[in-house]
């Protein structure tokens, strides 16, 4: 990166002496209230096998905070893992903002209170398809600056907020070695691969961050992830989909996953990824048994990416990741449960899990058992089928296990199973969308852009400028603006075959205005955000005026030199078909404007609506780009989470009562290949796909804490035309409930009843069902104890099946919210087929 002869020696002397720093605070690391061993994380002188997830504060509010904590812990966690968000703590140089969804100190506080631990990754890079990775935008425009090298003006800023940062927990007492809740703290992110493409500016940057975070005296252990060269006393991480190949660069440091990633982000264009929580079980107990001892899940809750906080570009207002919790707070089943089960099963195994390295024994070509053994007598074993089609019969011990496919079972006694990662025993749930009534419906009222107008903020100089460094992301849009003359004579005026207009654009999006009419529209995506708009024009004789709107959708957030990345219309901007032939506009004179007229009149505000004469009525439903709609509503009553339905729009932004819902993009219609998913077999981002053909994203999540008894104001900017009247509030809520399992399945309960000593042989399994708050099961739709088929939602009769088996849940479950059924051929009228190993198949209606 061009280091001149002085900065390389100073770069090699900081290393001599940041390896001396590293020796002596290596010595005392381990010493504190938190420290490490080869085994795991120690807390006040325990090995804990920890269970993380990651809920980022700025993606969710404070009023949802308790209840996604608690249910967190309720899932069996131990810690809460959240990135640190420069760029919503310090929008300006030197002015902070740590309130509403930025308050830090409350969401830790919180954490503590529900007797949680809590992983800081200060970073301050972030990624997390977070607007600009994290950075503040005014970071790009510090003389000299290059990111995340060994860079001066760099590192000066990132020591001095990892430093605020610090000292601010500290201040009020948030380490763990304070007392407070934070164990763990990480450095940087994901800064390996960057590096190892920099060279040895990477690696003295990577050096240099370590000494500075660990020279701030917290009092727990650095993390650095996916950083396999992190120089002690860091711990090194993985972050992947799987992770039990990974070992650290050093044999006293633990094995830890910082993020398990549990899905994918959806990005506008794309499907929506999913996981199987068979398959997300498995990686974990993979782990496990691999010698894993800190697992976070990436993400736990995903949250909303509310304003323009997303990043990418292309990353889509919903970044709700699949996770146990879904984008509304809600309990995503069965993955929540099938990973509580885990959660409780690796805890029966911890005595054994930390005390020794395990010990691999091949039960065949495709299995093998890892076990654990104590000096104190504890045993637990983890047996594993990695064949991807078979069931397999293993020996072990002195009993035979049949194993499913690409599956683990769990022995925390080294005899008797627990649980197996593709024996789902949790219900699963089928959510809905339902439409909430609103007294008087939506009325709309309508004002419309002007495309061709001049203002006083308009400033014109000669050529294209890049769209970032003007707009200084202040607004997603930044006009261009030119005339065009067109003498009397040209050919086309007379044969109506009129010429191309060609723009060149850096992406992301472009909406190209002639003498004030929508004459067409181009866009990227996230893999190729460049675009390229060429279409015939109606031009007249005389002059011309072409406008471009051109649309930024979120910053890059990841990269190498993500900051030098380029937006907006570089041209070359030409028209063909003249007389003259091509004409280049590239280097006429342009004026440029930056936002919206609407943006800078506030009208999303309550306060800014009334700045502008509205139109109501049949004006509404005309379809114009360009237009801002505004309504009022109730707010409705109940506790379900709520969401705005804009399948009818096109593109824009949505407001409530002056809160800034995010970017929606529904006209994007999702491309792939989704398809039948499997749970077994590798996953990749690109495996389990669903809405293709669909909008990417159609609903979009409104915070009850945003609104109020009445006179919500909804403000919408629609930059295409879609129609408002087809906008509706809705309610995210359980449409239905299912279990799917086997008569003699084994679980959690049975073992610690049978170890406790009140009872001394195997239990039948129960089958348990809950709606959501405020719903009571109205109707079985289906149930079948035999040999049923399908999945939930399309579950269909097998050859054997028990006459009676709707009956029990009629009797039991029929107007409760919650409902416990056992699984044995009594409840059902009998054994439909002796010597049939049978199941039990249920849906049940929530209303």
């Amino acid at each position: 990166m061009g280091l001149k002869l002085n900065e390389t020696k100073n770069v090699a002397a900081a290393a001599a002496a940041g390896a001396l720093f590293f020796l002596g605070f290596l010595v005392s690391s381990v010493s504190g209230s938190v420290s490490y061993d080869s085994r795991a994380i120690t807390i006040n002188g325990q090995r804990r096998i920890l269970i993380s997830g990651s809920i980022h504060y700025p993606r969710s509010t404070p009023e949802m905070w308790p209840d996604l904590i608690q249910k967190a812990k309720e899932g069996g966690l131990d810690v809460i893992q959240t990135y640190v968000f420069w760029n919503g703590h310090e929008p300006a140089p030197g002015k902070y903002y740590f309130e509403g969804n930025y308050d830090l100190v409350r969401f830790i506080k919180l954490v503590k209170q529900a007797g949680l631990y809590l992983h800081l990754r200060i970073g301050p890079y972030v990624c997390a398809e977070w607007n600009f990775g994290g950075f503040p935008v005014w970071l790009k425009y510090i003389p000299g600056i290059s990111f995340r090298t060994d860079n001066g003006p760099f590192k000066a800023q990132m020591q001095r907020f990892t430093t605020k940062i610090v000292n601010m927990m500290k201040s009020e007492g948030l380490f763990e070695s304070q007392g407070g809740p934070i164990i763990l703290s990480q450095i940087e992110n994901e800064y390996g691969p960057m590096e190892y493409e920099l060279g040895e500016p990477g690696r003295a940057y990577t050096n240099w961050a370590a000494k500075m975070a660990v020279g701030l005296g917290t009092g727990v252990p650095w993390v650095m992830c996916k950083q396999d060269d992190a120089p002690d006393p860091i711990i090194n991480t993985c972050n992947g989909f799987y992770c039990d190949y990974f070992s650290p660069n050093k044999a006293y440091k633990p094995k830890m996953w910082t993020e398990a990633w549990t899905g994918w982000f959806t990005k506008f264009g794309g499907p929506v990824p999913y996981r199987p929580a068979e398959d997300m079980a498995f990686a974990i107990a993979r782990f496990i048994q691999k010698g894993g001892s800190f697992i976070n899940y990436y993400m736990y809750h995903g949250g909303t990416n509310f304003g323009r906080t997303a990043g990418g570009p292309f990353i889509a207002t919903s970044y709700d990741y699949d996770a146990p919790l879904d984008e509304y707070g809600l309990e995503r089943q069965p993955k929540w449960g099938h990973l509580k089960d885990l959660h409780r099963a690796i805890k029966l195994c911890e005595p054994a899990l930390v005390s020794a390295d395990p010990t691999r024994i091949p039960l065949g070509r495709y299995q093998e058992a890892h076990v654990f053994n104590s000096k104190s007598g504890a045993c637990a074993a983890f047996l594993a089928n990695y064949n991807t089609k078979s069931y397999a019969t293993v020996s072990f011990g002195n009993n035979h296990y049949n194993l499913p496919p690409w599956s683990i079972s769990i022995l925390p006694d080294c005899k008797n199973t627990v649980y197996n990662t593709a024996r789902v025993g949790a219900q699963i749930s089928r959510m809905k969308m339902v439409q909430v009534p609103v007294n008087g419906g939506l009325s709309w009222q309508a004002y419309n852009e002007d495309p061709s107008s001049y203002d006083e903020e308009s400033f014109s100089m000669v050529g294209l400028l890049e769209q970032i460094n003007t707009t200084r992301d202040a607004s997603d849009y930044l006009w261009y603006m030119t005339d065009v003359k067109i003498d009397a004579n040209e050919g086309f005026l007379k044969t109506g075959k009129y010429p191309t207009l060609t723009v060149l654009s850096a992406g992301h999006a472009l909406h190209v205005f002639v003498n004030g009419q929508l004459s067409g529209t181009a866009y990227g995506s996230l893999d190729f955000p460049k675009l390229t708009f060429s279409e015939s024009v109606n031009l007249r004789a005389g002059i011309n005026k072409i406008a471009f709107l051109s649309i930024a959708v979120g910053l890059p957030n990841v990269g190498p030199h993500f900051e030098r990345w380029n937006a907006g219309v570089l041209g070359p901007v030409s028209l063909n078909g003249l007389n003259e032939g091509r004409r280049d506009l590239s280097w006429q004179k342009w004026t440029y404007k930056v936002g919206l007229k609407g943006e800078a009149l506030s009208l999303h505000s309550l306060s800014g609506t009334t700045s502008v004469e509205w139109a109501a009525g049949a004006f509404v439903a005309q379809k114009q780009p360009l237009t801002w709609f505004k309504t009022t509503f109730s707010g409705p009553t109940g506790n379900s989470p709520l969401a705005i339905d804009m399948g009818s729009m096109g593109k824009g932004q949505i407001w409530i009562n002056g809160q800034s819902l995010g970017r929606y993009w529904p006209a994007y219609k999702a491309s792939g290949s989704c398809s039948e998913c499997s749970y077994a077999g590798s996953f990749d981002e690109n495996k389990c796909l669903r809405n293709c053909g669909e909008a990417s994203q159609r609903w979009y999540h409104v915070p009850r804490s945003w609104l109020k008894p009445s006179g919500n104001l909804l403000v919408v900017f629609e930059e295409w035309g879609g129609d408002p009247n087809g906008i509706s509030l809705v309610r995210r809520e359980v449409d239905s409930v299912c279990a799917d399992i086997y008569e003699w399945q084994p679980t959690l309960m049975n073992y610690e009843m049978q170890a406790s000593g009140k009872v001394n042989k195997p239990l039948r399994p129960k089958v348990h069902l809950q709606c959501g708050d405020g719903q009571k099961m109205s109707a079985v739709k289906f149930a079948s104890f035999g040999t049923p088929e399908g999945t939930c939602g399309s579950y269909r009769e097998g050859s054997c099946h028990a006459l009676h088996s709707y009956d029990a849940f009629n009797r039991v479950c029929v107007g409760q919210n919650w409902c416990s059924v056992t699984v044995a051929p009594e409840m059902f009228g009998g054994d439909p087929c002796p010597n049939v190993m049978k199941k039990l198949a249920v849906e049940v209606v929530c209303s």
